[in-house]
């Protein structure tokens, strides 16, 4: 099997004192409501080997959930319209700027607690402190992709929500696919690990995120949902 990286990506990387190459796995444009079970015997067991460790990004997972929001169903007021003009944009995109976003936030914790959110947030960044925002709204603020087109044309009406139960996910992969996977949100901003297969308890949320610390799978239209990784 020849491994291939994604445009600006290396396909082997240093993690824990060992060197491990990563295949971005190549799929369709996924839809809401697919099975991701099918994806998985589809595109990555004909190439797993006993041993390879599976990362899949959280938005496939969540989209084969059917866990997405309309333009339709969020529609932003005033506060919302108010409060994403104070957001600053980073090169991940432009996050809780979109009014639309900044509603979905609204509407998951209530109009008073994002207030106060934004309030702390905007003191805090006097002291150089940032992140409080998504820290205090949680993670299906912090989480939320889409709504942006750029990229991805398709998700410009389309907000996808973190994946739900993503260690029953991982759980469920392996139990019927034989495939060990963890679930990443993962940019080029940084990676977080939202789910593993038990198969993984023995490795640190810190070390599982170090294989896929450059994210291999890419921030645009790659169509590389899944990464495959082993060890060399």
């Amino acid at each position: 099997m020849e491994f291939h990286a994604n445009q600006g990506k290396n396909i082997v990387i240093q993690a824990g004192g060992r060197a491990y190459a990563r295949h971005a796995v190549a799929t369709h444009f996924v839809q809401p409501g697919e099975n991701y079970l099918h994806l998985i015997e589809t595109y990555v067991k004909p190439i797993y080997r006993p041993g390879d460790i599976l990362s899949s990004s959280e938005k496939v997972v969540a989209l084969c959930q059917g866990r997405v929001v309309t333009e339709d169903q969020v529609r932003p007021g005033f506060w919302a319209s108010l409060l994403s003009r104070f957001v600053r944009q980073t090169p991940a995109g432009p996050g809780m700027g979109l009014p639309v976003k900044m509603q979905f936030a609204i509407n998951q914790c209530g109009l008073g607690r994002v207030l106060w959110a934004a309030l702390r947030a905007g003191l805090d960044k006097l002291r150089g402190v940032r992140g409080t925002f998504y820290r205090l709204l949680g993670e299906e603020v912090r989480g939320l992709d889409g709504f942006y087109g750029e990229d991805i044309p398709e998700y410009a009406h389309m907000g996808v929500r973190v994946p739900s139960a993503p260690d029953q996910v991982c759980d469920e992969i392996f139990e019927k696919t034989g495939v060990v996977m963890m679930i990443v949100d993962a940019n080029d901003l940084g990676v977080e690990l939202l789910g593993r297969c038990s198969r993984l308890k023995d490795w640190s949320p810190n070390q599982l995120s170090a294989l896929v610390a450059d994210n291999p799978a890419g921030q645009g239209r790659q169509l590389t949902p899944f990464v495959l990784i082993r060890q060399v």
